[in-house]
């Protein structure tokens, strides 16, 4: 199969990395994929260890090469309006992000272009619902871990870990507050591949969630996850096996960092069975697969 991939990212998150994780996927398979990425980006740069071709994301791109695939596969908001307005091939859209879609004239129109989409979780699915797109044109494929390499041995005397982000609908504020209650040291993290090597926890809380590729991450590492209970975070682990779930009020995230360092038990159990989950549902070969099934009921739409 041949795919045109778009992604118009200026920065590397977890929807870029998801990019990296399925071209690596793909092409392996024996798939022939195409990139347009904003020139010299993040993006553009790690993608270029991979053996594909690479161009920059604008209309005159999207319209020549399409023709030269089978599909167009647009991976970020700004890659969905490049392909509404010029692609000459089928195309299918991934929606990653918990906020509901815009009932404007302009948006309906650009989401009813879309042949198939792929939602990053069921909540997001049911956003897409609620704007009127039909559930027949919709797949859930939820994110891979990738490839990891680096595990954490727990201890207790380990710090906390959580998201150096200044996102307001990021919760940094609660977990501040409920870090000064517990005196629990909590490191915010701007690599957590490094820094989740040495964690008791990573406490990821957040006012919206698409998924939370961060909290599987650290699932995948052998950090026991506390989370807010929003959005598609809430498909992640089982409450109380694979992981911990709070509301978003400091008292009861400080309450469950206080119980993951007393009872060493609970932490082993989560983290066994949160790697259990992880292999059972977030692999690169799920990804992989759940993408070609999309892709295949596009091109038969």
């Amino acid at each position: 199969m041949r795919i045109l991939h778009i992604d118009a990212g200026l920065e590397i998150r977890g929807g870029q990395l998801q990019v990296l994780i399925l071209l690596k996927a793909l092409n392996e398979q024996g798939h022939q994929s195409m990139l347009l990425a904003c020139e010299n980006s993040p993006l553009w740069r790690k993608a270029a260890g991979i053996d594909i071709p690479i161009h920059t994301a604008s209309l005159a791109n999207v319209c020549s090469l399409s023709s030269q695939v089978d599909l167009v596969h647009a991976h970020d908001a700004r890659g969905h309006t490049l392909a509404a307005l010029a692609s000459r091939r089928p195309f299918a859209v991934s929606r990653r992000v918990a906020f509901p879609i815009r009932r404007s004239i302009a948006s309906r129109w650009k989401y009813g272009r879309a042949t198939r989409f792929l939602a990053v979780s069921q909540f997001v699915a049911e956003q897409l619902y609620s704007a009127g797109i039909a559930t027949t044109k919709v797949d859930v494929v939820y994110d891979s871990v990738g490839e990891v390499t680096a595990t954490n041995k727990w201890s207790a005397k380990a710090p906390a870990v959580a998201l150096a982000s200044d996102d307001p609908l990021k919760g940094r504020d609660f977990v501040q507050l409920a870090a000064a209650r517990t005196k629990i040291e909590t490191l915010f993290s701007d690599d957590l591949s490094c820094d989740l090597q040495y964690a008791s926890m990573f406490v990821y809380i957040t006012r919206s969630e698409g998924l939370g590729s961060a909290a599987l991450l650290a699932m995948s590492m052998g950090v026991p996850v506390i989370a807010s209970c929003v959005g598609g975070l809430k498909e992640v682990f089982e409450h109380d096996i694979s992981g911990l779930y709070v509301k978003n009020e400091p008292d009861e995230i400080a309450f469950a960092m206080r119980r993951l360092l007393s009872d060493s038990d609970l932490a082993a159990n989560i983290i066994r069975n949160a790697r259990a989950r992880i292999a059972t549902r977030f692999t690169t070969q799920h990804m992989v697969q759940g993408t070609l099934q999309a892709y295949s009921r596009a091109l038969a739409a």
